[in-house]
């Protein structure tokens, strides 16, 4: 029996068993085996030989975008309205049969758009060059899952099935769980809050089913065993996902206004460019970028050329990315935060005369290096 094979008994097994405290460890211990299974499928086999070639571009700009949708559901489309890349637009399906990448230029940055040829179901199991697309997906930092309106609900679920059994977890967070893998001393299990998916049995068998006798568990957090299995297999990677129901123009109002009330998700229409400026700004929002502008000393900002940094990014980073030896001359940095009096925006300095670079930077900040010339935080 093949891998296909048996991930198909296990997948039916698990839908066929009762959810029950009494079916807990078995289900536990079908969900380890499917895991390993697919891990197994998703590795390159060493006998086959390398025909073809593979469509993954350079990564280039601030950001990676990759547009992920079923075939016709007007990714070319999108990616030529917002970008000057021209791709292949048509009403039969297949358009697309490489990734096509663009830029989309927005608030200072360069965002890599990647139209990704359309995936179909089975694409983890390699259908459809459906292995190549969510190889590149994995590589991006920002998923848009672009769904045809008419039928959005049916290509959600399919999309988000065939992503998870890549290891692709869409507006997840990794789990809160310690695991260390030991030479010996057998299997310690704590928990710093009550466990109500979880039970100590169960992991430990979860654990022998993947070979491994003695390690350190600690759940800091109330988690499933589908996500302590993510754990242990340590290649699953967490990304924001924004849902994108296209051609809004075919359906009804009272359909458009509940898919927009859904949580990370857009309408729009390529055909009649329909909400595309929204969309721009919620890309941004999912990117979390922060757009930061030189100064000289007693000059106003430049913002002609961006510095385009994570939020959460510190003086440290921005001395990086200036140059790398900038942070070893750092001696300190003056820090201004926003405020507003009266509905007007302004600035006022922190009350500490000197910060070091463990010093957040964020928007609407300005920073001033005296050795060198001041940073100032752009507004989104």
């Amino acid at each position: 029996m093949g891998i296909l094979e048996k991930i198909s008994e296990i997948e039916k097994e698990i839908a066929r068993t009762q959810k029950n405290k009494a079916t807990e460890y078995h289900l536990g211990l079908l969900k380890a085996k499917l895991a390993k299974y697919r891990a197994q499928l998703l590795e390159p086999s060493k006998s086959a030989s390398s025909k073809g070639e593979g469509f993954d571009v350079m990564k280039s700009g601030d950001a990676r975008v990759a547009l992920i949708g079923f075939p016709s559901v007007g990714k070319s489309t999108f990616l030529s309205l917002m970008t000057s890349t021209a791709s292949e637009a048509a009403s039969y399906e297949f358009t697309t049969l490489t990734c096509i990448p663009g830029v989309i230029e927005y608030k200072g940055a360069n965002i890599q758009l990647l139209d990704l040829p359309g995936i179909i179901e089975g694409a983890a199991q390699g259908k459809g060059r459906g292995r190549q697309v969510i190889a590149v997906a994995r590589t991006a930092d920002v998923v848009i899952m672009m769904l045809d309106a008419t039928k959005g609900e049916v290509q959600r679920s399919l999309l988000e099935k065939e992503l998870e059994s890549v290891g692709i977890r869409l507006n997840k967070h990794k789990p809160n769980i310690y695991f260390k893998p030991k030479k010996g001393g057998g299997i310690s299990f704590n928990s710093t809050v009550t466990l109500t998916q979880c039970s100590e049995k169960l992991v430990q068998l979860i654990l022998h089913e993947y070979k491994i006798f003695n390690a350190e568990v600690l759940f800091r957090e109330d988690c499933s065993p589908d996500e302590f299995i993510d754990v242990i297999v340590g290649n699953r990677v967490y990304m924001p996902c924004l849902y994108v129901y296209n051609k809004i123009d075919q359906i009804s109002m009272e359909e458009v206004d509940r898919l927009a009330r859904k949580p990370n998700s857009v309408v729009i229409s390529c055909g009649m460019k329909l909400n595309l400026d929204y969309l721009l700004e919620m890309l941004w929002e999912y990117l979390a970028l922060t757009c930061i502008y030189t100064k000289k000393r007693g000059q106003r900002p430049d913002f002609t050329d961006a510095i385009i940094l994570r939020k959460g990014a510190s003086v440290e980073h921005v001395c990086h990315r200036i140059h790398r030896s900038l942070a070893s001359q750092f001696k300190y940095a003056l820090v201004w935060v926003s405020f507003w009096v009266e509905g007007e925006q302004g600035v006022r300095p922190r009350t500490a005369p000197g910060l070091g670079m463990e010093q957040g930077v964020h928007t609407l900040c300005v920073v001033f290096l005296p050795f060198l010339w001041g940073l100032c935080v752009c507004p989104p």
